[in-house]
């Protein structure tokens, strides 16, 4: 598995709000974005939060990225800080 790790800054709870209900209704990821599952992190005291996007292989999460990279700023949580393309190496759950 691969992930996208973004993380925002100028975050507040209003925008994760729009976020959060852009998601709800669209039933599923943007065209073109063949993901696998996404997790949203939000840190409220600190205005910052963290978008985990998983994709099932790395050619997926490169496609992926060209549709995220071309967001309106409006349609994200805050100020784009760093984006990481990881590969899952270990995962384990309790």
């Amino acid at each position: 598995m691969y992930v996208r790790v973004v993380r925002f800054t100028g975050v507040t709870e209003e925008k994760v709000a729009a976020v959060q209900e852009r998601i709800d209704n669209s039933g599923g990821p943007p065209p073109g974005v063949d993901s696998s599952g996404i997790k949203l992190l939000f840190d409220a005291s600190n205005g910052t939060a963290v978008v985990l996007q998983e994709f099932p292989s790395a050619e997926a999460m490169e496609a992926a990225a060209r549709i995220f990279d071309a967001m309106e700023p409006g349609e994200t949580p805050g100020v784009r800080a760093s984006v990481d393309a990881c590969e899952t190496r270990l995962e384990l759950s309790a």
